[in-house]
């Protein structure tokens, strides 16, 4: 791939090129584009200089593409007709029907070939990783999906190094992201590449986002599984959990807040909410140390036993596990 302009040089324009196609997700195409669009008008305004990216949206055609909400949006131009040097190609993902009609384009997979020698940076959205790897472009490489497609994508492509619980993936110079809202999470961490934290951190402010999230950081969430298992038998205990993660939280004190035995307990638990109880917690307690890493200055040591990890040491191997990253570096990152 060629090399990257240099970030801030005066003029310098990246153009990123965006694929979709019918029934695409919309998300997939509009949530990086508005990030680098977003970008784009912050150091334009506030460094009086040139916008350092342009955004085309391009698909087998020209014209409006109809994306799987039913909602049209309108391709600038046909893949073939992109002309000059892109920085970064960005396959967004959609529907397996939506892949494979676009791909029964004859031109795609050589035109795919042809850009990735050239590129910067090329990437996927979602299920967009599967442009890129039945090109072959993915062997080798580690890469992600959408969740739900992880186990088809290690199965169809054995070369591939499947990472199943990651927000995105940087394998040397090409890039993966999970499904749908992770591309948003992928285009801000090439922001911050191109032109530094501060932009970025500025840029997620402007989209009014929640929290900018590390392409290591599960795509399961602790909170979001509790907000969607309906259980009379585990609504309350999943509360519990979130609001109480420094608790004895192990299977025989679950068990006993639910009044049930032990065995029977993390059968159901695991039946309904779809981990056993003790991945559960873990994760329950990664979100909660990563929030206090997020929010407040107290020591590791002081997070680890307000969020149940018990000593700094286990709340680094397990962030490491987890995230790839460790309390020190994650906050230096993301704090404040």
């Amino acid at each position: 791939m060629s090399p990257a302009p240099t970030s801030r040089n005066p003029g310098t324009v990246r153009k990123i090129v965006i694929y979709t196609y019918e029934d695409g997700m919309m998300l997939d195409v509009v949530g990086p584009a508005d990030v680098f669009a977003t970008a784009a008008q912050y150091v334009a305004y506030t460094e009086k200089a040139a916008a350092p990216y342009s955004v085309e949206v391009v698909a087998n055609e020209a014209g409006p593409v109809t994306m799987s909400n039913g909602v049209q949006i309108v391709a600038a131009k046909s893949f073939r007709d992109v002309k000059g040097p892109i920085d970064t190609l960005i396959f967004a993902g959609g529907s397996e029907e939506g892949i494979a009609l676009a791909e029964n384009e004859p031109a795609l997979r050589p035109w795919i070939r042809r850009k990735a020698d050239t590129v910067h940076r090329l990437a996927s959205v979602c299920s967009g990783a599967f442009f890129l790897s039945r090109t072959g472009l993915l062997d080798g490489h580690r890469a992600t999906t959408h969740w739900v497609a992880c186990e088809r994508l290690a199965k169809d492509h054995p070369k591939i190094d499947v990472v199943d619980d990651a927000i995105y993936v940087k394998s040397g110079d090409t890039y993966t992201s999970a499904g749908v809202s992770a591309g948003i999470d992928l285009a801000l961490a090439m922001v911050e590449e191109d032109l530094g934290r501060e932009v970025a951190m500025q840029v997620a402010r402007h989209l009014v986002l929640f929290l900018r999230r590390p392409g290591g950081q599960s795509q399961f969430s602790a909170q979001l599984a509790a907000q969607s298992t309906k259980t009379e038998k585990f609504d309350a205990l999943l509360t519990h959990i979130a609001d109480h993660p420094e608790d004895d939280l192990s299977v025989p004190a679950l068990a006993d807040q639910v009044a049930m035995s032990p065995r029977n307990f993390a059968r159901l638990f695991r039946q309904q909410v779809g981990e056993t109880p003790a991945k559960y917690v873990e994760r329950a307690r990664l979100d909660a140390a990563r929030r206090r890493l997020e929010e407040d200055d107290d020591k590791v040591e002081a997070v680890a036993m307000a969020t149940g990890f018990g000593t700094a040491e286990t709340l680094r191997r397990t962030m490491k596990r987890h995230m790839a990253t460790t309390p020190e570096a994650y906050r230096a990152s993301f704090g404040g």
